[in-house]
């Protein structure tokens, strides 16, 4: 029997030297592989009491949408920032080299629902971080950060720390 690792190709050396590179579009090529990623991720929520999933730009949205279709749930988009037409609420956060800032409709996310964040990875958490931060300013919590995949040497599960955090997948360095 197959697990996702297995539709997982990895790439020594991308996209500089010491990288090991987990391209997941080959999970996305195999219709069992996609179907068995999206399982496993919808299991690691499956006794979390939510009423929202969340997905983050742009490879959250391709898990996310699947997860809260299976759940019953809405799915609610967090965007970089100008890609969405009505009012937002946005969150800069910092990269290697400079920073980004991400949105969410201020409807999108109503007082007192529990969200659950999802996204292909975590490598150093800024992104999800952001969008914690958003799902907060809209008066939501949030109860679970999901992730297909985890680099565990970029520390991302040290700046969610003040979240439940869980992955599919976890790989030792970068």
């Amino acid at each position: 029997m197959k697990t996702v690792e297995d539709y997982i190709t990895t790439i020594p050396d991308f996209p500089e030297e010491g990288v090991m590179f987990r391209d997941i579009t080959t999970v996305f090529q195999d219709a069992e592989g996609f179907k068995l990623a999206i399982d496993e991720m919808t299991k690691l929520i499956e006794d979390t009491d939510c009423d929202v999933i969340c997905g983050a730009e742009s490879r959250g949205f391709l898990f996310g949408a699947p997860m809260a279709y299976n759940m019953g749930k809405p799915f609610v988009l967090v965007r970089k920032k100008g890609k969405l037409p009505r009012e937002t609420v946005s969150q800069k956060y910092d990269l290697e080299y400079g920073s980004a800032e991400v949105e969410m409709h201020t409807d999108s996310i109503k007082p007192g629902q529990k969200v659950v964040i999802v996204d292909d990875l975590i490598a150093t958490g800024g992104t999800i971080e952001a969008a914690c931060k958003l799902v907060e300013k809209l008066g939501g919590e949030v109860v679970k950060c999901v992730f297909l995949l985890e680099l565990k040497g970029l520390n991302g599960r040290e700046k969610l720390a003040k979240y439940d955090v869980a992955s599919v997948l976890a790989y030792d360095g970068i």
